[in-house]
């Protein structure tokens, strides 16, 4: 995978999650960004609160776009609807894209509280551990990130991390994401 992070007009697909307490299913948004902070393209899609179907939901995001031109996934979180888990590598090999996700925080790890939630709590540990370390990245808005990424080298990440940053610590692909999943219907409870 080459990103080619000095074209004119790379696009990212940001793709964020929101869910009510009660629901079953996550909604998840797509937002597919320009670098020229132009808004491209939008698509939706579902994971199950608690469940193991994130990066399949993720890749059926991409696909239904059925774009081409799309140069980077940027995901808001590997760990999401109760610790639903990304595979960042996975998504980077099926789609055939470069793949960042980012998180806001320093963190001791999540071990400690997936073991607590689930009474059979090991595969999903095995997949958590597997996401590997993350990586701090400082932008050029004075902001830190941390970031794991697959297909992507780390000085490419911090250049696509400013250029899709405007202002704040959150890249606009996300951050557009956000609203649009926070917006969404499909966060009422499922009863």
């Amino acid at each position: 995978m080459v990103l080619h992070t000095g074209k004119k007009a790379i696009r990212a697909l940001g793709v964020a999650e929101s869910f009510h307490p009660a629901a079953k299913k996550s909604t998840l948004a797509g937002v597919v960004v320009r670098t020229d902070l132009v808004v491209d393209g939008f698509v939706f899609g579902a994971a199950t609160v608690g469940g193991d179907d994130a990066t399949g939901a993720v890749l059926r995001m991409y696909r239904r776009l059925k774009r081409g031109d799309v140069n980077l996934i940027m995901l808001a979180g590997c760990i999401i609807s109760r610790y639903n888990i990304i595979d960042v590598d996975e998504v980077a090999r099926r789609s055939g894209l470069p793949v960042v996700c980012l998180t806001y925080n320093e963190s001791s790890g999540l071990e400690g509280a997936i073991r607590s939630h689930f009474e059979r709590p090991d595969e999903r540990i095995e997949s958590y551990r597997k996401l590997g370390a993350r990586s701090p990245v400082l932008l050029r808005t004075g902001h830190r990130l941390y970031v794991r990424s697959a297909g992507i080298s780390e000085r490419d990440t911090k250049s696509v991390l400013d250029a899709f940053t405007l202002q704040g610590g959150v890249p606009e692909p996300v951050r557009l994401a956000r609203l649009l999943a926070r917006s969404a219907p499909l966060r009422q409870p499922v009863v």
